[in-house]
């Protein structure tokens, strides 16, 4: 990854904490130069059926062991682009080919009286909990979610948007083999889970694993979102009372009593396990 094209992209979003778009500043010239070398991009307009082939076409071309191979490889590296794609490779497998279909996704108020409605495509939002898609998406700055991925290994993995760019820059990486520190990495931190309080949140697992991975507060999250996504961390019921409010979607209603899917687990990472 080119260091002054990924310093370009990082600087127009943080600068210790998120930089308003009202205050962002890109030169024309930096842009031409990260975007030369494959980081930052021109705004992208596409709809959800345009968005839905991509993906199916993409996951055709990239492979279980690749992803798997990229989430095992970032551990230590700190590659967190490559840790992205295992969760958007599991939201696009789980995806039926279709057209946009139109649900209420939420309700604005205004005296007890609905004063507005948002939406989403019902489709996308029935094949797993926490996806969803508009039925057009014009002008989008894709910038913001190289960013996201590159930073923190992404934030919208329930966006079908995100899916397609994050798997459309995932199939050109070139991923090396995880190292056994990588591996080692892993286990522990499947030790953790297995050894939670029946009562711990993703919160508490959050904390705890700083002990075994170099990483940030917001690394952890993503990297706790992208597990409750493959089905690792898998809740045994939804009736369970939220902890005030909170960012997660796919980990929300994981407590430490479930531990982790020791089938998807074989099922995922099982070749590296078993070395």
């Amino acid at each position: 990854m080119d260091k002054k094209a990924k310093k370009i992209l990082l600087s127009t979003y943080w600068k210790n904490g998120w930089i308003d778009a009202k205050n962002r500043s890109l030169s024309e010239p930096d842009f031409s130069y990260a975007k030369s070398k494959g980081l930052m991009f021109d705004p992208l307009t596409i709809s959800h059926d345009e968005c839905i082939v991509a993906i199916k076409a993409l996951v055709k071309g990239i492979s279980q062991a690749q992803v798997t191979k990229g989430f095992l490889s970032s551990l230590t590296s700190r590659r967190l682009d490559w840790r992205s794609s295992l969760a958007s490779y599991a939201v696009a497998q789980k995806m039926p080919s279709h057209h946009y279909t139109t649900v209420i996704s939420g309700t604005s108020y205004t005296d007890g009286k609905p004063t507005a409605h948002s939406y989403t495509c019902g489709i996308c939002r029935d094949s797993q909990y926490g996806i969803r898609g508009s039925e057009s998406y014009n002008e989008m700055d894709i910038n913001v979610f190289n960013f996201e991925r590159i930073k923190w290994g992404g934030v919208r993995h329930g966006d079908i948007l995100y899916t397609y760019f994050d798997l459309s820059q995932f199939i050109n990486a070139d991923i090396p083999e995880p190292t056994s520190e990588d591996i080692a990495c892993f286990r522990e931190i499947l030790t953790i889970i297995e050894t939670s309080d029946p009562s711990d949140y993703p919160s508490t697992l959050e904390k705890i694993l700083a002990s075994v991975i170099k990483s940030s507060k917001a690394e952890r999250q993503t990297l706790i979102e992208i597990l409750a996504s493959l089905g690792i961390l898998k809740p045994r019921c939804f009736d369970r009372q939220r902890k005030g409010k909170n960012d997660w979607v796919f980990a929300e209603y994981w407590r430490g009593e479930d531990k982790y899917c020791q089938q998807t687990v074989d099922r995922l990472f099982g070749e590296y396990l078993t070395r």
